[in-house]
Protein backbone atom coordinates (compact mmCIF):
# COMPACT_ATOMS: atom_id res chain seq x y z
CA UNK A 1 0.00 0.00 0.00
CA UNK A 2 3.09 1.99 1.24
CA UNK A 3 4.37 1.89 -2.02
CA UNK A 4 1.13 2.68 -4.23
CA UNK A 5 1.01 5.79 -2.65
CA UNK A 6 4.00 6.55 -3.30
CA UNK A 7 3.61 6.46 -6.98
CA UNK A 8 0.49 7.87 -6.77
CA UNK A 9 1.58 10.82 -5.21
CA UNK A 10 4.96 10.82 -7.54
CA UNK A 11 3.32 10.78 -10.58
CA UNK A 12 2.49 13.86 -12.57
CA UNK A 13 3.98 15.83 -10.19
CA UNK A 14 5.30 18.25 -13.35
CA UNK A 15 6.38 21.12 -11.12
CA UNK A 16 9.20 20.00 -8.37
CA UNK A 17 11.76 21.76 -6.03
CA UNK A 18 14.83 18.83 -6.91
CA UNK A 19 18.09 17.96 -5.57
CA UNK A 20 19.82 16.03 -8.18
CA UNK A 21 23.02 14.47 -8.79
CA UNK A 22 23.98 14.46 -12.83
CA UNK A 23 26.99 12.17 -13.42
CA UNK A 24 28.93 13.87 -16.32
CA UNK A 25 30.63 10.22 -16.93
CA UNK A 26 31.25 8.20 -19.78
CA UNK A 27 31.87 4.72 -21.15
CA UNK A 28 28.40 3.20 -19.28
CA UNK A 29 24.82 3.25 -18.99
CA UNK A 30 25.67 2.51 -15.25
CA UNK A 31 23.65 -0.23 -15.28
CA UNK A 32 20.26 1.88 -16.19
CA UNK A 33 18.26 -1.26 -18.35
CA UNK A 34 15.77 1.20 -18.83
CA UNK A 35 17.65 4.66 -19.15
CA UNK A 36 17.07 5.46 -23.26
CA UNK A 37 20.66 7.45 -23.13
CA UNK A 38 21.97 8.61 -26.50
CA UNK A 39 24.73 6.82 -28.17
CA UNK A 40 27.01 9.07 -27.25
CA UNK A 41 27.04 7.92 -23.93
CA UNK A 42 28.56 4.59 -25.12
CA UNK A 43 31.02 6.46 -27.25
CA UNK A 44 32.82 8.62 -24.23
CA UNK A 45 35.91 7.03 -22.65
CA UNK A 46 35.46 4.74 -19.56
CA UNK A 47 36.01 6.49 -16.28
CA UNK A 48 37.05 5.11 -13.14
CA UNK A 49 35.79 5.68 -9.20
CA UNK A 50 37.91 7.97 -7.35
CA UNK A 51 38.86 9.85 -10.54
CA UNK A 52 37.33 13.17 -11.90
CA UNK A 53 35.58 16.30 -10.98
CA UNK A 54 32.34 16.64 -9.18
CA UNK A 55 29.94 19.96 -9.37
CA UNK A 56 27.89 19.80 -6.64
CA UNK A 57 25.15 22.60 -7.51
CA UNK A 58 23.24 22.85 -4.00
CA UNK A 59 19.39 25.02 -4.02
CA UNK A 60 20.56 27.66 -1.23
CA UNK A 61 22.33 28.56 2.10
CA UNK A 62 19.49 30.08 4.11
CA UNK A 63 18.19 26.55 5.15
CA UNK A 64 20.68 25.01 7.64
CA UNK A 65 20.16 21.40 6.58
CA UNK A 66 21.23 22.05 2.71
CA UNK A 67 24.45 23.55 4.18
CA UNK A 68 25.12 20.72 5.58
CA UNK A 69 23.66 18.45 2.37
CA UNK A 70 26.89 20.29 0.46
CA UNK A 71 29.18 20.39 2.98
CA UNK A 72 28.97 16.53 3.94
CA UNK A 73 28.96 15.08 0.00
CA UNK A 74 32.34 17.27 -0.38
CA UNK A 75 33.74 15.73 2.31
CA UNK A 76 32.77 12.79 1.49
CA UNK A 77 33.96 13.19 -2.29
CA UNK A 78 36.84 14.71 -1.85
CA UNK A 79 37.90 11.87 0.82
CA UNK A 80 36.87 9.25 -1.84
CA UNK A 81 39.26 11.30 -4.43
CA UNK A 82 37.23 13.19 -6.76
CA UNK A 83 38.22 17.15 -7.00
CA UNK A 84 34.66 19.08 -6.27
CA UNK A 85 33.04 22.81 -7.24
CA UNK A 86 30.46 23.09 -4.68
CA UNK A 87 28.06 26.27 -5.58
CA UNK A 88 24.80 27.15 -3.98
CA UNK A 89 22.40 29.19 -5.77
CA UNK A 90 20.66 31.32 -3.60
CA UNK A 91 17.16 29.86 -4.60
CA UNK A 92 17.48 31.49 -7.93
CA UNK A 93 16.53 29.42 -10.66
CA UNK A 94 18.41 31.39 -13.36
CA UNK A 95 21.87 31.10 -11.61
CA UNK A 96 21.22 27.10 -10.80
CA UNK A 97 20.78 27.02 -14.47
CA UNK A 98 24.23 28.99 -15.27
CA UNK A 99 25.90 27.01 -12.39
CA UNK A 100 24.80 23.60 -14.30
CA UNK A 101 25.69 24.95 -17.47
CA UNK A 102 29.49 26.05 -16.84
CA UNK A 103 30.05 22.91 -14.84
CA UNK A 104 28.86 20.83 -18.03
CA UNK A 105 30.98 22.96 -20.04
CA UNK A 106 34.05 23.01 -17.82
CA UNK A 107 34.33 19.21 -18.19
CA UNK A 108 33.28 18.02 -14.73
CA UNK A 109 32.86 13.86 -14.34
CA UNK A 110 29.87 14.11 -12.19
CA UNK A 111 27.05 17.40 -11.49
CA UNK A 112 25.38 16.99 -7.86
CA UNK A 113 22.65 19.29 -8.32
CA UNK A 114 20.20 20.48 -5.80
CA UNK A 115 17.69 21.62 -7.92
CA UNK A 116 15.18 24.76 -7.02
CA UNK A 117 12.76 23.95 -9.86
CA UNK A 118 13.02 20.79 -12.23
CA UNK A 119 11.21 22.48 -14.88
CA UNK A 120 13.45 24.87 -15.28
CA UNK A 121 16.33 23.02 -15.50
CA UNK A 122 15.30 21.39 -18.95
CA UNK A 123 17.81 22.79 -21.30
CA UNK A 124 20.89 22.19 -18.84
CA UNK A 125 19.36 18.50 -18.67
CA UNK A 126 19.19 17.50 -21.63
CA UNK A 127 22.59 18.43 -23.07
CA UNK A 128 23.73 16.57 -20.19
CA UNK A 129 21.65 13.44 -21.70
CA UNK A 130 22.68 14.29 -25.29
CA UNK A 131 26.73 14.73 -23.88
CA UNK A 132 26.15 11.19 -22.01
CA UNK A 133 25.72 12.82 -18.49
CA UNK A 134 23.96 9.97 -15.89
CA UNK A 135 21.49 12.65 -13.63
CA UNK A 136 20.53 11.22 -10.13
CA UNK A 137 18.27 13.04 -8.07
CA UNK A 138 18.90 13.71 -4.54
CA UNK A 139 16.37 13.82 -2.07
CA UNK A 140 14.04 15.43 -4.07
CA UNK A 141 12.58 14.17 -7.44
CA UNK A 142 13.41 15.15 -10.66
CA UNK A 143 10.42 15.13 -12.65
CA UNK A 144 9.22 14.76 -16.11
CA UNK A 145 12.95 14.25 -17.39
CA UNK A 146 14.57 11.49 -19.04
CA UNK A 147 18.00 12.46 -18.08
CA UNK A 148 17.35 10.47 -14.53
CA UNK A 149 19.62 7.82 -13.64
CA UNK A 150 19.57 7.25 -9.94
CA UNK A 151 17.43 8.95 -6.67
CA UNK A 152 19.06 9.01 -3.59
CA UNK A 153 16.63 10.40 -1.21
CA UNK A 154 15.47 9.68 2.78
CA UNK A 155 11.86 7.46 2.86
CA UNK A 156 9.92 10.93 3.07
CA UNK A 157 6.38 9.27 3.03
CA UNK A 158 7.85 7.44 6.16
CA UNK A 159 9.02 11.33 7.46
CA UNK A 160 5.28 12.49 7.67
CA UNK A 161 4.38 8.98 8.93
CA UNK A 162 6.60 8.76 11.89
CA UNK A 163 4.98 12.44 12.56
CA UNK A 164 1.88 11.39 12.50
CA UNK A 165 2.16 8.02 14.40
CA UNK A 166 4.47 10.20 17.39
CA UNK A 167 0.58 12.23 17.66
CA UNK A 168 -1.01 9.47 17.90
CA UNK A 169 0.79 8.19 20.54
CA UNK A 170 1.63 11.17 22.71
CA UNK A 171 -2.67 12.11 22.90
CA UNK A 172 -3.12 8.32 23.46
CA UNK A 173 -5.62 8.48 20.94
CA UNK A 174 -6.83 5.19 20.27
CA UNK A 175 -8.00 5.10 24.05
CA UNK A 176 -7.88 8.92 24.75
CA UNK A 177 -11.58 11.01 24.52
CA UNK A 178 -10.59 13.76 23.18
CA UNK A 179 -11.30 15.52 20.99
CA UNK A 180 -7.60 17.87 20.69
CA UNK A 181 -7.14 20.78 18.62
CA UNK A 182 -4.79 20.25 15.86
CA UNK A 183 -3.17 22.73 13.09
CA UNK A 184 -1.54 21.62 10.38
CA UNK A 185 1.84 23.21 8.93
CA UNK A 186 3.88 21.96 5.45
CA UNK A 187 6.70 23.19 3.35
CA UNK A 188 6.50 25.33 -0.09
CA UNK A 189 3.89 23.62 -2.55
CA UNK A 190 6.72 23.32 -5.38
CA UNK A 191 8.52 21.08 -3.42
CA UNK A 192 8.16 17.38 -4.20
CA UNK A 193 8.46 16.28 -0.84
CA UNK A 194 5.77 18.85 0.55
CA UNK A 195 3.67 15.55 -1.07
CA UNK A 196 5.32 12.98 1.02
CA UNK A 197 5.40 14.48 4.43
CA UNK A 198 2.00 15.58 4.18
CA UNK A 199 0.51 12.27 2.20
CA UNK A 200 2.54 10.10 5.09
CA UNK A 201 1.28 12.06 8.21
CA UNK A 202 -1.68 12.89 6.87
CA UNK A 203 -3.01 9.01 5.85
CA UNK A 204 -1.97 8.21 9.96
CA UNK A 205 -3.86 11.57 10.94
CA UNK A 206 -6.97 11.56 8.60
CA UNK A 207 -9.44 8.99 9.98
CA UNK A 208 -9.10 10.52 13.87
CA UNK A 209 -9.99 14.13 12.16
CA UNK A 210 -12.99 12.48 10.62
CA UNK A 211 -13.99 10.76 14.13
CA UNK A 212 -13.54 14.00 15.35
CA UNK A 213 -11.24 13.09 17.94
CA UNK A 214 -8.77 15.87 16.25
CA UNK A 215 -10.08 18.84 15.22
CA UNK A 216 -8.74 21.36 13.30
CA UNK A 217 -10.38 24.88 14.62
CA UNK A 218 -8.81 26.90 11.67
CA UNK A 219 -10.75 24.67 9.39
CA UNK A 220 -7.32 24.34 7.31
CA UNK A 221 -6.61 20.79 6.29
CA UNK A 222 -6.00 20.60 2.56
CA UNK A 223 -2.69 20.87 1.28
CA UNK A 224 -2.92 23.97 -0.31
CA UNK A 225 -4.20 25.85 2.39
CA UNK A 226 -1.39 24.32 5.11
CA UNK A 227 1.92 24.98 2.85
CA UNK A 228 4.23 27.57 3.62
CA UNK A 229 5.80 29.08 0.83
CA UNK A 230 9.73 28.59 0.87
CA UNK A 231 9.34 26.63 4.10
CA UNK A 232 9.87 29.79 5.39
CA UNK A 233 10.57 30.36 9.37
CA UNK A 234 8.66 34.11 8.66
CA UNK A 235 5.50 33.02 6.83
CA UNK A 236 4.62 30.33 9.35
CA UNK A 237 5.23 32.50 12.02
CA UNK A 238 2.67 34.79 10.48
CA UNK A 239 0.21 32.07 9.89
CA UNK A 240 0.40 30.84 13.33
CA UNK A 241 -0.28 34.63 14.69
CA UNK A 242 -3.38 34.81 12.59
CA UNK A 243 -5.01 31.11 13.87
CA UNK A 244 -3.83 31.70 17.37
CA UNK A 245 -5.78 35.50 16.96
CA UNK A 246 -8.81 33.50 15.25
CA UNK A 247 -9.39 30.23 16.98
CA UNK A 248 -7.15 30.13 20.47
CA UNK A 249 -8.25 33.18 22.29
CA UNK A 250 -10.40 30.65 24.79
CA UNK A 251 -9.27 27.28 23.76
CA UNK A 252 -6.04 25.22 23.97
CA UNK A 253 -3.89 23.65 21.26
CA UNK A 254 -3.22 20.13 21.75
CA UNK A 255 -1.15 19.85 18.80
CA UNK A 256 0.69 21.22 15.77
CA UNK A 257 1.80 18.85 13.07
CA UNK A 258 4.67 20.59 11.21
CA UNK A 259 6.20 18.82 8.44
CA UNK A 260 9.80 20.59 9.45
CA UNK A 261 11.68 22.77 11.58
CA UNK A 262 11.93 25.48 10.08
CA UNK A 263 7.93 25.81 10.17
CA UNK A 264 8.04 24.52 13.22
CA UNK A 265 10.37 27.38 14.60
CA UNK A 266 8.51 29.91 13.11
CA UNK A 267 4.77 28.29 15.02
CA UNK A 268 7.08 28.12 18.23
CA UNK A 269 7.99 31.82 17.83
CA UNK A 270 4.38 32.97 17.53
CA UNK A 271 3.49 31.02 20.54
CA UNK A 272 5.89 32.51 22.45
CA UNK A 273 4.53 35.58 21.66
CA UNK A 274 0.79 35.35 21.61
CA UNK A 275 -0.47 32.39 23.53
CA UNK A 276 -1.55 32.01 27.29
CA UNK A 277 -2.75 28.32 26.91
CA UNK A 278 -0.84 24.64 27.55
CA UNK A 279 1.98 24.28 25.31
CA UNK A 280 1.86 22.21 22.19
CA UNK A 281 3.09 18.60 21.18
CA UNK A 282 4.82 20.29 18.18
CA UNK A 283 6.73 17.53 15.41
CA UNK A 284 9.90 18.89 13.03
CA UNK A 285 12.21 17.52 10.83
CA UNK A 286 15.80 17.87 9.77
CA UNK A 287 17.11 18.65 13.92
CA UNK A 288 18.03 21.75 12.94
CA UNK A 289 20.32 23.35 16.03
CA UNK A 290 17.24 26.21 16.58
CA UNK A 291 14.95 23.59 17.17
CA UNK A 292 17.35 21.04 18.65
CA UNK A 293 17.60 23.80 21.56
CA UNK A 294 14.11 24.20 21.72
CA UNK A 295 13.81 20.41 22.46
CA UNK A 296 15.67 20.66 25.16
CA UNK A 297 13.86 23.69 26.46
CA UNK A 298 10.48 21.56 26.01
CA UNK A 299 9.23 23.52 23.28
CA UNK A 300 9.48 21.15 20.06
CA UNK A 301 8.25 17.55 21.19
CA UNK A 302 10.32 15.71 18.36
CA UNK A 303 11.90 16.39 15.03
CA UNK A 304 12.85 13.78 12.43
CA UNK A 305 16.30 12.90 11.92
CA UNK A 306 17.86 12.73 8.48
CA UNK A 307 21.88 12.49 8.76
CA UNK A 308 22.47 13.31 5.48
CA UNK A 309 26.51 11.99 6.47
CA UNK A 310 24.46 8.64 5.38
CA UNK A 311 22.83 10.37 2.45
CA UNK A 312 26.72 11.81 1.17
CA UNK A 313 27.60 8.19 1.84
CA UNK A 314 25.43 6.45 -0.68
CA UNK A 315 25.59 9.38 -3.18
CA UNK A 316 28.96 8.64 -3.43
CA UNK A 317 28.32 5.07 -3.80
CA UNK A 318 26.49 5.60 -6.79
CA UNK A 319 29.29 8.07 -8.26
CA UNK A 320 31.56 5.46 -7.81
CA UNK A 321 29.15 3.07 -9.77
CA UNK A 322 28.58 5.19 -12.24
CA UNK A 323 32.22 6.50 -13.45
CA UNK A 324 33.00 2.63 -12.87
CA UNK A 325 30.11 1.52 -15.57
CA UNK A 326 28.87 -0.91 -13.16
CA UNK A 327 25.35 -0.54 -11.24
CA UNK A 328 24.97 1.24 -8.54
CA UNK A 329 22.76 -0.06 -4.68
CA UNK A 330 19.36 0.30 -4.77
CA UNK A 331 16.63 -0.68 -2.41
CA UNK A 332 13.52 0.51 -4.18
CA UNK A 333 13.04 0.19 -8.03
CA UNK A 334 9.38 0.57 -8.17
CA UNK A 335 7.70 3.39 -6.10
CA UNK A 336 9.30 6.64 -7.53
CA UNK A 337 7.65 7.36 -11.37
CA UNK A 338 9.10 10.79 -12.15
CA UNK A 339 7.29 11.08 -15.05
CA UNK A 340 8.93 9.33 -17.66
CA UNK A 341 9.50 5.79 -15.95
CA UNK A 342 10.81 4.19 -12.78
CA UNK A 343 13.67 5.58 -11.15
CA UNK A 344 16.19 3.10 -9.35
CA UNK A 345 16.00 4.51 -5.68
CA UNK A 346 17.90 4.13 -2.84
CA UNK A 347 16.15 5.06 0.46
CA UNK A 348 17.97 6.10 3.90
CA UNK A 349 15.44 5.59 6.86
CA UNK A 350 14.96 8.43 9.57
CA UNK A 351 15.08 8.36 12.89
CA UNK A 352 13.14 9.88 15.38
CA UNK A 353 14.91 12.55 18.07
CA UNK A 354 13.58 13.70 21.33
CA UNK A 355 14.67 14.49 24.21
CA UNK A 356 14.81 11.12 25.29
CA UNK A 357 17.56 9.95 22.73
CA UNK A 358 18.80 13.39 21.39
CA UNK A 359 22.14 13.46 23.32
CA UNK A 360 22.60 9.55 21.42
CA UNK A 361 21.62 10.28 17.78
CA UNK A 362 23.31 13.90 17.63
CA UNK A 363 25.93 14.55 20.46
CA UNK A 364 27.59 11.30 20.75
CA UNK A 365 27.02 10.19 16.79
CA UNK A 366 29.38 13.64 16.18
CA UNK A 367 26.87 15.49 14.13
CA UNK A 368 26.94 18.28 16.82
CA UNK A 369 28.60 19.39 19.51
CA UNK A 370 26.78 19.83 22.91
CA UNK A 371 27.51 23.29 22.71
CA UNK A 372 26.23 23.36 19.51
CA UNK A 373 22.26 22.79 20.63
CA UNK A 374 22.92 24.04 24.55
Amino acid sequence: MKNRVKKLIAVGMASAMTFSLAACTSGSDAGNSDSGKTENQAEKKQTKAGTGRIGVAMPTKDLQRWNQDGENMKKQLEDAGYEVDLQFASNNVETQVSQIENMISGGCDVLVIGSIDGDSLGTPLKTAEEEGIPVVSYDRLIMNSSAITYYATFDNYLVGQKQGEYIVDELDLDNAAGPFNLEIFTGDPGDNNVNFFYGGAMDVLQPYIDDGKLVVQSGQVQKEEVATADWSTEKAQSRMDAILASNYADKNLDVVLCSNDSTALGVENSLEANYDGEWPIITGQDCDKPNVKNLVAGKQSMSVFKDTRKLAEQTVKMVDAIMSGSEAETNDDESYDNGTGIIPSYLCEPTVVTLDNYQKMLIDSGYYTESDVK
